[in-house]
């Protein structure tokens, strides 16, 4: 969680912007998977699908999805309003989502951007968000319920290398070419949380 944080500064300092990024732990050490292109919804999805496929190629145990996003939440005793997008609201936040995973459950952190007056990232603010019991969406629940065995290592490399996604070591990022193969399907990116105290929703 903390590496994928570091990382999230350093994109954000240089680029102003993160594009989302998997982070996991398996059998071959520490590895990074990087999109080329999230510019809709069906390569959203793919990303979201190869993610999956590869905490199954790599027998992944612990795994952290890091990506910025708008977000609104909603007063204690206030209903959220789930018609309208956290991108459209009038008190929309923008911040860094990190969404980790091992076999023991979840766990979430985030991350308030603050942009200077002419828009350039100027650092992070303190989160004030409660525990979340979970979290659903589309890039949620990437990590497998089991580690998983050499037959579906074989088989998810073997759809890995369909898909052209190529692989590196920590210090260079797993790139995707544009999709061939879409098999997760999700018609929103929403990502609706609930904690007992305080409503988010965010978006991205």
């Amino acid at each position: 969680m903390a590496q994928a944080g570091h990382y999230a500064e350093f994109c954000m300092r240089n680029s102003g912007k993160m594009t989302p990024t998997l982070f996991l732990i398996g059998a071959d050490g520490p590895l990074m998977f990087v999109p080329t292109s999230l510019a809709d919804e069906s390569e959203k999805d793919a990303f979201a699908t190869t993610a999956r496929l590869m905490c199954i190629a790599h027998a992944a145990t612990v795994c952290v999805m890091a990506m910025e996003a708008w977000m609104k939440t909603a007063k204690p005793g206030e209903k959220l309003d789930m018609t309208e997008p956290p991108s459209e609201s009038f008190d929309r936040q923008e911040v860094i989502v990190l969404m980790g995973e091992d076999r023991t459950g979840q766990k979430q952190k985030f991350l308030p951007i603050i942009r200077s007056g002419n828009g350039k990232f100027f650092g992070f603010n303190e989160s004030d968000m409660p525990k979340l019991d979970s979290m659903e969406g589309r890039f949620a629940g990437i990590l497998p319920p089991n580690v998983a065995t050499d037959e579906h290592r074989t088989l998810a490399k073997a759809m890995l290398k369909v898909k052209g996604v190529n692989f590196a070591k920590p210090g260079t990022a797993v790139r995707l070419t544009p999709p061939r193969l879409i098999v997760w399907v999700n018609l929103f990116f929403t990502l609706d949380r609930w904690c007992p105290t305080s409503p988010v929703m965010l978006t991205t």
